[in-house]
């Protein structure tokens, strides 16, 4: 099935459309919109057709009229659009290694995910264009690691064979977690010879199997074994053998997203796509951006450069409100990989040879006369356990008659307070203090309820509830039931009995569920939509809803999220997605609400402490994996950068580790 967003014209003519061009550049001016609408309507090999046609009836080169004929980017877009596939790629690795300096992230992204056709149709266009070789100027003008796989993309040798081999799949996967993860040092040369050798299909497996036995992603590795362009090339590499249109979605969003436009890298992914897979890229564009590629570029573009580039794109699929094939690969990849076992791990240990006494001594002394020693305090309660702070409030009451709270309640204000004395509680009393909070005065805040509420697991839910009625004498489904109304107040009072089945899938179930989800001809009103999700989300076990969304996929091209998003609106879309979330991959939850907290100007203090101390002893490690996946940043360096004092040097602390 064609792909692509630009197809052959209907009932093209070469001399026609040569005239047309002619006729838009004559005498002053030129009609900027009839040669964008021309152009922009033309696939690549009619264009080519159009080229030569200009030449015979005019005896000039059409590509150099255009340069002199248009300015700027609208110039630059127009004409690589005449250049064909190949010859487009030699122009654009000609510029990245001309004159001063490199463009690494140009040569990355062009010999990451070519084919390798495509790779032996750009070789000979070099060659053919500027009569050098191109292997032996990469070679000039690179260096290291890097060089070396980009000599090796350079060969267009990657296996093509579909057939694989389980054992070979094992065995890759176990070299890569050898050459990386457990030797001292990293054996470049394995990863270089895998990944730029092994079949797509085969890599896509091998990434499978190294997650089983690594319990992270290949990316995570990488990251954390390799640095540099080197890194960059292998991670361009997985993403591509992953998803190509997930990888040039990617590649689009960041090319415009926050201030300024990458117009280079905008303009050589909407040529070189424009025929190939521009529409599976817009899917997943919108599936993972929550926009339309046709919107975002409207917002980030003008005059006509933005027209070219939207007839580029083909279509707003913020429009059409569709999910489609590729994006529902890629969802459906995601659960896949979410139904892999991952240990989960805090970024706080109990400390070695602990001294409740001693550190209640430490915790007196920091208080104790004129001023505070906060860096005392942070160095204790941050290092401690849950388990061990609590002692420590018991020593320090044995030792001293005094109540630990109170006393660094009156020493400590701010943030630094809430953070220190949101460590001393226990899980469930901060928790229900969250909720507690989230529930009394003037309005809700629902977002708290639905973060705590969808993400505890049955043991937390039931100790969250004996702590509340124990601190506020009264019950945590009243405070609910009293504070929230309709589906929404059915959803929370669900999830407060803490009954969800902890068993493992039953596919004849899942299958079934999947299809009451899907449903949407139901007119019983006793069975609506939000009664029938209800019912499944809030009760079954984490492991059978995620093979309900993989069958929900299968059964309707759509992912779950995107459902949910489409049928229902305000706070019960919001609860049903942070519980599809939480079941697909909690930590990647928590990390996107860390981000969202410090993003932009502002923080949102109380979201980024409450995450920092509840998720510290179960997966905060987790989270900062996630964090630099999906961020490109680590969680470490935007705290750094956004928070300050004492107050940043105890989240740092908790942080545990800059990725």
């Amino acid at each position: 099935v064609y792909r692509g967003s630009v197809k052959d014209f209907q009932g093209f003519d070469a001399n026609q459309d040569a005239e047309a061009l002619y006729n838009a550049m004559k005498g002053f001016g030129s009609d900027k919109e009839a040669i964008l609408d021309l152009i922009t309507s033309r696939s690549n090999k009619q264009r080519v057709e159009i080229c030569q046609a200009y030449k015979s009836l005019y005896g000039k080169d059409l590509i150099a009229d255009l340069k002199y004929e248009l300015t700027g980017k609208f110039e630059r877009l127009i004409v690589s659009l005449m250049r064909p596939p190949a010859y487009g790629d030699a122009k654009e690795i000609k510029d990245a290694i001309s004159g001063v300096g490199t463009d690494e992230k140009c040569l990355i992204e062009i010999l990451a995910s070519r084919t390798n056709q495509e790779i032996h149709a750009l070789v000979a266009a070099y060659k053919d264009a500027y009569e050098r070789d191109l292997e032996a100027d990469i070679v000039g003008d690179t260096s290291g690691h890097f060089k070396k796989m980009l000599v090796v993309l350079l060969q267009g040798a990657r296996e093509e064979d579909d057939v694989v081999s389980e054992d070979l799949v094992q065995q890759d996967a176990k070299d890569l977690l050898e050459a990386g993860e457990l030797k001292w040092g990293t054996d470049e040369a394995q990863f270089i010879y895998i990944l730029g050798r092994r079949s797509r299909q085969h890599l896509r497996l091998v990434f499978d199997e190294y997650l089983k036995i690594a319990g992270k992603p290949i990316e995570r590795s990488i990251r954390g074994e390799l640095s540099g362009d080197f890194e960059k090339l292998m991670l361009a590499v997985v993403k591509c053998i992953r998803s190509t249109a997930e990888y040039f979605a990617e590649r689009l969003y960041k090319a415009m997203k926050g201030l300024g436009t990458r117009d280079n890298t905008l303009i050589r992914i909407m040529v070189s796509r424009s025929e190939i897979d521009m529409l599976d890229i817009r899917e997943v564009f919108r599936t993972k951006y929550e926009k339309s590629l046709y919107n975002m570029i409207k917002e980030d573009t003008s005059g006509e450069y933005k027209k070219a580039l939207l007839k580029l794109c083909g279509g707003d699929d913020d429009a059409a409100g569709e999910f489609f094939p590729e994006a529902a690969q890629v969802a459906y990849r995601m659960w896949e990989l979410s139904a892999v076992k991952v240990e989960l791990r805090g970024t706080v240990q109990p400390a070695g040879d602990f001294n409740d006494d001693g550190d209640a001594q430490v915790l007196r002394k920091a208080m104790k006369g004129l001023g505070t020693d906060e860096g005392a305090i942070i160095e204790v309660v941050t290092k401690r356990s849950n388990a061990q702070r609590q002692q420590i409030l018991k020593a320090y009451k044995a030792h001293y008659g005094r109540d630990l709270m109170a006393d660094l309640k009156s020493e400590l204000s701010g943030s630094l307070a809430k953070l220190i004395l949101g460590l001393m509680l226990t899980p469930a009393q901060y928790d229900a203090k969250q909720l507690r909070k989230a529930v009394e005065g003037a309005g809700t805040d629902e977002s708290v309820l639905i973060e705590i509420m969808a993400t505890r697991n049955n043991q937390e839910i039931r100790a969250i509830n004996e702590a509340y009625q124990e601190a506020y004498h009264k019950g945590l489904e009243d405070d609910l039931s009293s504070d929230t109304s309709g589906h929404f107040k059915r959803i929370l009072v669900s999830l407060a009995l803490g009954n969800r089945d902890e068993g493992p899938e039953n596919l004849t179930q899942a299958h079934e569920d999947a299809k009451k989800l899907a449903d949407v001809s139901s007119n019983d009103s006793s069975d609506s939509l939000e009664t029938r999700f209800l019912s499944i989300l809030c009760t079954r076990s984490y492991p059978h809803l995620r093979r309900v969304f993989q069958e929900f996929i299968k059964m309707t091209n759509h992912d779950v999220e995107h459902a949910i998003k489409k049928r229902m609106s305000g706070d019960v879309r919001d609860a049903f997605v942070a519980i599809v979330r939480s079941v697909k991959n909690k930590p990647a939850f928590f990390a996107d609400k860390l981000y969202k907290s410090m993003k932009g100007a502002g923080t949102d203090e109380r979201t980024l402490t409450r995450i920092m101390i509840s998720r510290s002893e179960i997966d905060l490690f987790n989270i900062r994996g996630e964090f630099i996946d999906l961020f490109d940043k680590s969680l470490h360096h935007m705290i750094e950068k956004d928070t300050s004092g004492d107050y940043r040097k105890a989240l740092l602390a908790l942080c545990g580790g800059e990725d």
